[in-house]
């Protein structure tokens, strides 16, 4: 348990551990307005962790408003949306983009005393992104999703807007997120225990190839795929190592996917500072271009 613990946020963004809400929402609370409303902990399944926040700016309607579904980082074991850093996070991403409705989304964590191992994780997100979806018209939102993430939960974000055409992602946004879940094992970063991947993924690649692969979002690129922007921090990056995003990039390119990839040389697993900003200002870019 230790060492899957190690594979965790360590950087000055997203580092602490929060405690998630114990009651269950049972129904969402009604859209009652089209004025700007901010809903938190609706519920999207019946367990403690399967909640989201939503934010829904004033004026949207069903045939222009934008969805921004984020996922917080943490190893798919720890951390969840009302982490400080993360919140602070996701203020800045409202306040860049205005006029999109933003939904925070939790998932069930791994541990070993829960279980929860994969596919839990990839199930939750599809289920929160099914909810929202569903229930579009009284969100009074577009159907224009775009699926960010951060380390896991870009991983996360990345499996959904891949491997589901049902709804199908608009664009995507990846800060750092896992690739291919085999090197994930068999050629760790540094702080990244391949015994942890063995946990989360019920064994190792051999014992328990069907699984890595339908887990990798490297797997599901074909030329239909939604436009994607990667960020990657450089070799201060412990956690997940730069072939991750690298062997991405080059499989959109492969397939005439519209990408973007942005290394920061001197950074790590996150970052802040003037590198944040830019890369605020990249995302902003990169989604007028191609969530039309």
């Amino acid at each position: 348990m230790k060492s899957f613990a190690l594979f965790a946020f360590t950087t000055v963004l997203f580092f602490s551990c929060k405690k998630s809400d114990d009651a269950v929402t049972p129904v969402e609370p009604p859209v009652l307005t089209l004025a700007a409303q901010s809903i938190p902990n609706v519920a999207y399944g019946t367990d403690p962790l399967q909640k989201m926040d939503i934010y829904l700016p004033a004026g949207r309607g069903n045939a222009t408003t934008k969805s921004l579904i984020v996922i917080h980082p943490g190893a798919w074991s720890i951390l969840d949306k009302n982490t400080p850093e993360w919140l602070t996070f996701i203020d800045s991403l409202k306040k860049r983009l205005p006029t999109y409705a933003i939904f925070n989304v939790n998932h069930r964590l791994a541990s070993f005393t829960a279980g929860n191992v994969f596919p839990t994780q990839e199930n939750d997100i599809k289920a929160a992104v099914d909810f929202i979806y569903a229930r579009k018209t009284d969100y009074a939102v577009a159907d224009k999703f775009v699926m960010l993430g951060a380390s896991s939960g870009a991983h996360l974000a990345l499996l959904q807007g891949y491997k589901y055409s049902t709804p199908k992602a608009k664009a995507i946004v990846d800060l750092f997120g896992p690739t291919d879940m085999v090197p994930m094992f068999t050629d760790p970063a540094s702080a990244s225990p391949a015994s942890g991947i063995a946990f989360l993924m019920s064994g190792t690649p051999t014992a328990n190839a069907a699984l890595y692969q339908s887990s990798s979002p490297i797997n599901f690129v074909d030329i239909l795929s939604p436009p994607t922007i990667i960020f990657h921090g450089g070799n201060l990056d412990t956690l997940v190592k730069t072939s991750q995003s690298t062997n991405l990039r080059d499989k959109l390119q492969q397939k005439g996917v519209p990408k973007e990839y942005h290394y920061y040389q001197t950074e790590g697993h996150g970052w802040v500072g003037a590198n944040l900003t830019d890369t605020f200002n990249k995302i902003v870019a990169f989604l007028n271009a191609n969530v039309l």
